[in-house]
């Protein structure tokens, strides 16, 4: 005998086409989402990494600003160094250094020949500049040490003219010594990281401070004016053990 299909299996049966299609269109849009999340918090920094040489050649700036950069006091010291990518080196200087006498930061250019660069020519590699961060600080609350360990610390200097994802002469790792006592100290904090931290790798150029030219003012605290802006995935603060003073 043929079972009998009752009129519920048969309404269910005929049905069975439209559920699937909503089945689906629910997937689709929970996909969506998850992308759409996704693209909210990852993407902003690859979009703003991608154009910014366009940016700086249409003159376009960020927005948000800051307050007036302070001036810098009679007996301060400077520092200049070059990490890669300037944005996230000065970002990570001042959030470490901040309170612990700090008083400014630049981002700017230097090691090259061209006078007054601005950042498309510097991104061309053709201007033998550096992306580079000047450090004005007292010399009474931090040492030039203490700012040369943590250079060593906050990003990869065994890459050449390459940090992260970011590859030119003007990504590369250098110390920029200002006298002859910053020449002294950043050879030997050298020295020791690359027996102690780096296995004889490091590859940081140790040069005389040559001319300084200020980067566009969009440059200028970029990451405090877009927190979602990009940042070199090489600049984090690695965990060594001290070094040992020799």
């Amino acid at each position: 005998m043929t079972p009998r299909t009752s009129s519920i299996q048969k309404h269910n049966t005929k049905q069975s086409p439209s559920r699937t299609k909503i089945i689906h269109s629910t997937t689709t849009l929970l996909t969506l989402a998850a992308a759409f999340f996704l693209m909210a918090f990852v993407m902003p920094s690859f979009i703003q990494r991608f154009f910014r040489p366009m940016s700086t050649a249409m003159g376009i700036t960020s927005t948000g600003g800051g307050s007036p950069r302070p001036a810098v006091p009679e007996g301060a010291e400077k520092a200049t160094v070059g990490a890669g990518c300037f944005w996230g080196v000065e970002h990570m200087y001042r959030k470490h250094f901040g309170d612990k006498g700090l008083y400014d930061t630049r981002v700017g250019y230097t090691g090259g020949d061209a006078t007054n660069p601005n950042y498309k020519q510097v991104c061309t590699g053709r201007t033998g500049h550096n992306e580079a961060l000047q450090i004005h600080y007292d010399p009474t609350r931090i040492t030039y040490r203490q700012i040369l360990e943590f250079f060593y610390r906050m990003h990869d200097p065994t890459t050449l003219n390459r940090q992260g994802p970011d590859t030119g002469t003007n990504y590369r790792s250098g110390i920029y010594f200002h006298n002859e006592e910053q020449e002294k100290i950043a050879k030997e904090v050298t020295r020791q990281a690359n027996e102690q931290w780096y296995k004889g790798k490091i590859v940081t150029e140790i040069v005389p401070a040559g001319q300084w030219w200020d980067a566009e003012d969009y440059h200028q605290l970029y990451l405090d004016k877009n927190p979602w802006g990009y940042e070199c995935p090489s600049h984090f603060l690695r965990t060594f053990a001290p070094l040992e003073q020799q």
